[in-house]
């Protein structure tokens, strides 16, 4: 079998179980059609195309923790670095609604 090109190689390095945990939260907010299901999957599809999988980790532990409770979530609520992390991931999902839904 050929290996992938690198462009192919950038939109599939998000892992199966990452894809379908995004479009499984993506279906409970939506609707659990099978409407909902194609543009939440072409979703993550668009976002996995425009930001590497460790970014799109950063920015979910980033959002994650700044719902928590606690000392150690206040540094998560911080702008700087922190801040940008949370504006690239948003960038992406906005283009991924725009093209998907």
């Amino acid at each position: 079998m050929a290996p992938l090109p690198l462009a192919a190689q950038a939109v599939n390095d998000y892992p199966t179980n990452a894809r379908a945990d995004y479009v499984f939260v993506c279906m409970a907010t939506n609707g659990q059609t099978r409407d909902m299901l194609d543009r939440c999957s072409c979703a993550i599809d668009e976002i996995a195309s425009i930001l590497p999988y460790d970014k799109y980790v950063s920015a979910e532990t980033v959002m994650r923790m700044r719902h928590t409770t606690g000392e150690r979530s206040g540094m998560f609520k911080q702008g700087g670095m922190i801040g940008e992390i949370v504006a690239e991931f948003r960038r992406a999902q906005a283009e991924a609604e725009v093209l998907c839904f």
